[in-house]
């Protein structure tokens, strides 16, 4: 069985220089193809449960899915939920047997955030998983705006909380579609001479593949998540397999289609993270 925690593959990619992708699932058929993906590509994966998911799927299903696939990968996988809100919703996932909780508390004032954090991390710990948390606050195409990670409030964040991992706000934005913006690496540096903890960035779909690569390569961002990326590649995927029998009903036939092409996108958003 490959089902580990994030600071076990986390830890091994900030010592060796790459980074591993968080990959938001939505449904058995791409957290599927995202396991295929990294053992085609031998890497470890991060299949992730974000708000969107968990309305579809309730937790205990989720976790029991990721654990199936985690059990017959030949790669390590991390069952992690992404965007916690609550304690509870945190206590849920871990019950549900996830092994890595991400706990959201970006929109608080910072001592909130911090001792909300530090809480839920002591919970992870004690049951022997992972926690990430968010310092600043990363906002949303066409919605809420950032707020950028002020490096000593990091610093704070991570020494009083003792994250596993720490997301951070340096010019990457959720649900963006297309890779013209770019991340602020001066404030990345600024952030990696305070703290040694992994570093995270959420909305990575948004930045472009080459400063992806180079940052997994040369930086303390051992994390990148990718969701809107793979949602677009599957949306493509699914409008192909639909238009190319319109007579056809049967949704397993259907969506058995979307399989290839979604192994082929996530072999090369995996690929752009690797060591050298």
């Amino acid at each position: 069985m490959t089902l580990v925690t994030l600071s076990d593959v986390l830890q091994p990619a900030l010592k060796g220089h790459f980074a591993v992708a968080g990959l938001v699932t939505l449904g058995w058929e791409d957290m599927r193809a995202y396991v295929a993906a990294a053992e085609a590509e031998n890497v470890p994966v991060i299949l992730q449960a974000g708000p969107g998911c968990r309305e579809h799927t309730p937790l205990p299903v989720l976790g029991k899915m990721f654990r199936h696939l985690a059990g017959n990968a030949s790669v390590p996988v991390v069952a992690h939920l992404d965007h916690g809100y609550t304690l509870d919703e945190c206590r849920q996932a871990l019950d549900a047997g996830f092994t890595s909780l991400m706990f959201d508390g970006s929109r608080h004032p910072l001592q909130k955030n911090i001792d909300e954090t530090a809480a839920i991390a002591e919970m992870a710990h004690a049951a022997g998983i992972s926690c990430e948390g968010e310092i600043g606050f990363v906002g949303y195409s066409g919605g809420e705006a950032s707020a950028g990670t002020d490096p000593e409030e990091a610093a704070k964040f991570a020494r009083e909380t003792a994250v596993d991992a720490m997301a951070i706000s340096v010019g990457n934005v959720h649900l963006q579609q297309d890779k013209q913006g770019g991340l602020d690496e001066a404030r990345i540096r600024a952030i990696e001479a305070v703290t040694t903890v992994p570093l995270v960035i959420h909305g990575g779909s948004g930045v472009p593949v080459e400063q992806r690569t180079v940052l997994a390569r040369g930086s303390a961002i051992c994390k990148f998540n990718i969701g809107t990326e793979l949602r677009m590649a599957f949306g493509h995927a699914l409008r192909e397999a639909v238009n190319s029998d319109p007579s056809r009903f049967d949704r397993n036939s259907i969506l058995k289609d979307t399989h290839d092409p979604m192994v082929a996108a996530t072999r090369r958003v995996l690929s752009a993270f690797k060591a050298n």
